[in-house]
C-alpha cells in the first residue's frame, strides 16, 4: 500500500494539499457517493466562493444550492450550510477536534467526523468507506462472501500505523480505487455495502430537476409538475412536497422558489 501510494498516489488532489479542517469537511461532504474527478472542479469553485465557514454561513441558501447543482443529493449542501453556522457561532469558526463533537454538526455522521479527524488533525481513528473496505476484504478475507464492518474495523485496528493517520487513509483509498479499476469489486458481497440506485427515473433525478428549474425564477406547482414530462407528474409533485418539507424549497404565494 505504501509502495503504491508513493508511486501512484493522488497527491495532487486539492484537499490532499491542505490540513484546514473546514476544507477537509467540504471535500468529504462532496465526495459522498460522488466520483473524485467530478468533485475536483466543484471543490475548487466552492473554495473560491466560500473559503471559510463564516463566508458560507452568511450566504443565501439559494446561492449555495445553485453552486451545488450537478453534484446531486442537495441536502448535503444544506447540511454543510447549516454546519457552517454552528461552526461560526458555537465554535468561533474553528472545527472541533473531537470526532464526537464533530458528529454533532448538521450533516456530519461517524464516517465524516473521523475522516476530518484523520485528514485535518492526524488523529489515530478507525473508519471505513468503500475503497478501504475493498482493500481489507481483498487482502484479509479472500473468498469470504460476507465480511462485517466490525471484522474490517478489527483488521484496520491491527494494522494501523500510529501517528500516520492522514497518510495511511489517503494511501488506502488510492489503493482501493486502483483495485476497483483492476476489476476487483468486492463491496457488493460485503455486509454494510449499499449499492447506489440508478439515476435515470429516480427520485434523485426528479429533485435535481426541480431545483435546477428554480435557479433563475420562481415557478408554479403546475409548471414544476412538468419538469420531467407529463408521465412523471405524480413523482415530481411528491418530490416537490418533500423538498418543501426539508426547506430546500419555499412557497411564496402560489409560486415555489429556492430559499434565501
Amino acid at each position: 500500500i505504501w509502495k503504491y501510494s508513493k508511486e501512484h498516489g493522488r497527491h495532487d488532489l486539492p484537499w490532499r494539499k491542505t490540513t484546514d479542517p473546514y476544507h477537509i469537511l467540504v471535500s468529504e461532504i462532496m465526495l459522498q457517493q460522488t466520483q473524485v474527478d467530478r468533485v475536483v472542479p466543484y471543490f475548487t469553485t466552492w473554495m473560491k466562493r466560500y473559503p471559510t465557514p463564516k463566508k458560507l454561513s452568511v450566504a443565501p441558501l439559494s446561492d449555495v444550492l445553485t453552486l451545488w447543482q450537478g453534484l446531486g443529493y442537495n441536502r448535503r449542501a444544506k447540511g454543510l450550510w447549516e454546519a457552517s453556522k454552528v461552526i461560526t457561532d458555537t465554535y468561533k469558526g474553528v472545527l472541533p477536534t473531537d470526532p464526537l463533537e464533530l458528529e454533532k454538526l448538521p450533516g456530519v455522521g461517524p464516517y465524516t467526523a473521523r475522516a476530518v479527524a484523520a485528514f485535518a488533525y492526524n488523529q489515530d481513528v478507525i473508519f471505513i468507506e468503500t475503497n478501504i473496505r475493498t482493500v481489507i476484504a481483498h487482502h484479509f478475507y479472500p473468498g469470504k462472501t460476507h465480511v462485517s464492518d466490525d471484522e474490517i474495523r478489527g483488521t484496520l485496528t491491527e494494522v494501523f500505523p500510529k501517528g500516520r493517520s492522514r497518510e495511511w487513509y489517503g494511501a488506502l483509498m488510492d489503493y482501493g480505487s486502483f483495485l476497483k479499476r483492476s476489476g476487483i469489486k468486492l463491496n457488493a458481497t460485503k455486509k454494510g455495502y449499499k449499492k447506489q440506485s440508478a439515476f435515470e427515473g429516480s427520485d434523485r433525478q426528479a429533485r435535481g430537476a426541480i431545483l435546477r428549474s428554480l435557479i433563475d425564477t420562481p415557478r408554479t406547482r403546475t409548471a414544476l409538475s412538468r419538469v420531467l414530462g407529463t408521465e412523471r407528474k405524480e413523482q415530481a409533485l411528491i418530490q416537490l412536497d418533500k423538498l418543501l418539507a426539508e426547506r430546500l424549497v419555499e412557497k411564496k404565494g402560489t409560486q415555489y422558489a429556492l430559499p434565501n
